[in-house]
């Protein structure tokens, strides 16, 4: 990214020599992106981030209501979850708010994945489309995107995937997850904060959301931030080549991680994370009788959170819920997210001081 940060200039949508070179850089980061997650360049659109890419698909695939018949007789139908990030549900009751569909809750298993059986007897053939994360962003618990993808193309509903959590971290092979549309955070895989990317299928035009000057092949209108773009290809890259050696570290730690909270506070502590179908970064846990809100503002120098920090630091029990978990563990919850650059010792410190403070009257 340094030169394009220092000095290197050029519209990639101008034609003179220095538009040009542009250009080239954000083909080659579309090249890196779509060979990440085994998709065609020609699949790839830039976004400002997950949001903005996850908004693309929901309004994008909606058709506009025409009157008040239409407003009110709308047959567009989204199929989401619980579980689901809150820029699908937030985008989805505001679509149904304004007549654009009619919202339909996919029913939650006890492990916090889609009831599959359930969602067969709920999706109906017709004008739809429904979303799922690939892995939660709390808990980390993988999603059975490929089930749903299935049962959704037999009834002829479009599958809208959010990886924002997953691409980068695990392989996200679009191919091989069956999804129509697949929303990519840049941050939550190295690259800068502010840049993502919506895979869609070939074949799919969803109407563009951003309006102006045509780029993206008219998907999303802006001028192409070079260097956050050339940022989420090397990102892509980068974890292309590293992705193994990475989970096989994560998962060690997170489960060394787990088994010192485990032995310290016995029945005390809660895992949601499933043990085995989840990210390997990720441990989600809840501790009883603990204000971990009051735990994270005595012991500033853990960087973790109650929750999601897209949920603005609040407490979350919408997903605990919907699992069915006892109402009395839906304070407690505890979001710990380990990188590349963590340590054992930085494993040891954390336990202890969530240990201790959670003993604490």
């Amino acid at each position: 990214m340094g030169p394009w940060l220092k000095g290197k200039v050029g519209n990639a949508s101008s034609k003179h020599s220095m538009g040009k070179t542009a250009r080239d850089a954000v083909e080659k980061a579309r090249h890196q992106l779509a060979d990440l997650i085994q998709a065609k360049p020609s699949e790839i659109t830039f976004t400002s981030g997950g949001t903005e890419a996850s908004i693309l698909a929901f309004r994008g695939m909606a058709p506009d209501p025409q009157g008040l018949f239409g407003r009110i007789f709308s047959r567009f139908k989204l199929f989401l979850s619980a579980a689901d990030h809150p820029v699908s549900i937030e985008t989805a009751l505001d679509m149904a708010r304004f007549g654009q569909a009619k919202i339909r809750w996919l029913p939650l298993d006890k492990q916090g994945c889609v009831d599959m059986d359930r969602a067969a007897g709920m999706i109906r053939g017709g004008r739809g489309l429904a979303t799922v994360l690939v892995a939660h962003n709390e808990s980390g618990t993988l999603q059975p995107v490929r089930e749903l993808a299935e049962l959704c193309h037999s009834r002829g509903i479009s599958l809208h995937a959010d990886g924002a959590q997953a691409v980068g971290k695990i392989p996200c092979d679009v191919r091989e997850l069956g999804c129509d549309f697949l929303t990519i955070a840049g941050h939550k895989m190295g690259a800068p904060q502010g840049i993502g990317a919506l895979y869609i299928r070939e074949g799919l035009h969803p109407k563009p959301q951003a309006l102006g000057g045509g780029q993206e092949k008219g998907q999303r209108a802006g001028t192409e931030p070079v260097a956050l773009i050339v940022g989420l290809g090397k990102a892509a890259e980068v974890a292309s080549h590293t992705m193994s050696a990475t989970n096989q570290k994560l998962l060690a730690l997170r489960e060394d991680l787990w088994n010192r909270l485990q032995a310290a506070l016995g029945d005390r502590i809660l895992r949601i994370t499933h043990p085995t179908k989840a990210l390997p970064n990720t441990l989600f846990i809840s501790l009883r009788g603990v204000d971990t809100g009051k735990l994270l503002a005595d012991l500033p120098a853990l960087c973790a959170s109650t929750g999601s920090a897209c949920h603005d630091g609040r407490h979350q029990s919408r997903l605990l819920g919907a699992m069915g978990v006892d109402s009395v563990w839906h304070t407690g919850t505890l979001r710990l997210s380990l990188g590349k650059t963590t340590t054992p010792d930085e494993i040891f410190t954390a336990a202890d001081w969530i240990v201790s403070r959670a003993n604490q009257p």
